[in-house]
Parts: structure tokens; sequence; C-alpha cells
């Protein structure tokens, strides 16, 4: 078994639980340490987007909220390769090959742990809606049928994982990892930094025409 996807499904929910009574931990070894991390960066993303829609917030901490969004943004995607890249080196270990028959998916394995994570999150703080006291019963209703419907995602998209990996293992499905080529954190590649920065009258650095592999 390449991954255990019922102990994923476990550390997102039970992570969430305890993030939210306590800091932000990382008890585990291995592949669900990778998972965990990545988790992390979703659990933190959630709290800042919420920050971000309140109308109590002041224009300049909005703009430190959009900032750690966009970071937060950017170091999920990274981990999401990462949960791939593990997977690629397990592969290769085992010298697990794929057939030369062999499918490929449109969603990688870290993807899907991804939307799993934010599922996590989801079903959660549909949970804490169930607690209010203050809502009326037409409120709590609705949110039991969404919760109902999260719930339903996380069974569906936690099976197809497994059945996904378990086909990637017998060689009959491609594994691969997508590079995501995110160009606006980017100082080379993204006008508003590198313009900022530029000499007024020079021309557009070379390195703003750099292959992806290039770059950092």
């Amino acid at each position: 078994m390449l991954v255990d996807v019922g102990s994923v499904v476990s550390l997102h929910y039970e992570s969430v639980v305890r993030w939210h009574q306590s800091p932000i931990d990382n008890p585990f070894d291995g592949y669900l340490a990778t998972v965990c991390t990545q988790h992390g960066f979703n659990f933190r993303l959630w709290h800042e987007e919420d920050i971000a829609r309140s109308p109590l917030v002041s224009d300049a901490r909005i703009a430190e909220v959009k900032r750690a969004i966009d970071k937060l943004n950017q170091q999920r995607n990274d981990w999401i390769e990462k949960l791939d890249d593990w997977l690629t080196q397990e592969l290769n270990r085992r010298g697990i090959v794929a057939a030369k028959s062999a499918t490929q998916n449109t969603e990688t394995p870290g993807s899907v742990i991804d939307r799993l994570s934010i599922l996590a999150l989801r079903i959660f703080h549909f949970e804490e809606q169930t607690l209010r006291t203050d809502a009326p019963v037409e409120h709590l209703e609705s949110v039991n049928r969404t919760l109902a419907i999260c719930r339903t995602q996380r069974d569906d998209l936690s099976r197809s994982l497994d059945e996904l990996l378990m086909d990637i293992e017998a060689g009959c499905k491609l594994h691969k990892t997508y590079r995501q080529f995110k160009m606006y954190n980017v100082e080379q590649l993204n006008p508003q930094l590198y313009g900022a920065r530029r000499p007024s009258g020079s021309g557009t650095p070379p390195a703003a025409h750099a292959a992806p592999e290039e770059l950092p």
C-alpha cells in the first residue's frame, strides 16, 4: 500500500479539531508528516480568508491579510507538489514502473489530498454551525443538509483516491508531479514586481524570459 488513505482522512479532521484548541503541530513521520504540513497551510488560509471578509477590519489590516493569503497559497501549492514528489520517489524506490498502456488521471494524488484537507476544514466549521444557539431553525436545517453532502463528498473522494493509488501501485495508472509554475510570486516574471524595480527607460530584464526550469 502506497498510502493509507484512511489515515490521511483521520489526520486531516483530527488536526483541525486539535489546532482549534492548541498551536499547529506535526507529530507525524514519513508521508503523513508531509500531509500534515500541507494541511497546516490550508488551516491558516481558511482563517485568513475569514478575516479578509470582515467588515470590521481596517484597510491596512486587509492588505496584511491579503499578502499572508498570497504567501500561504504559494506554500500550499508547493507542498501539493511535495506530496506528489514523495509518491514518485516511493514508486522509484519500489521499482514500480507504469505499463506502456497505463492511462493518466487529470488530478494527481497530491491534489486530491489537498481537496480532502479543505473538506475536513469545511466539515469542522459546518459542524460548529450546528451548535449555534443564536441561529434560526431554517439555518440549522440548511447547515445539516450541506454537512451531509460534504461528508458524502469526503467518502467519495477518499474512495476514489484509494482506487487511484492502487492502480498506480499496480502500474496501470501513470503518476507524475505536475509543476504549477505560478508566475505572480516570481520577481522576474511578474511585471508588477520587476517593473517596479527597473530604472525608468531600461529594457525588460533578461531573466523575464528564462525557461521555467531555470527559475528559482
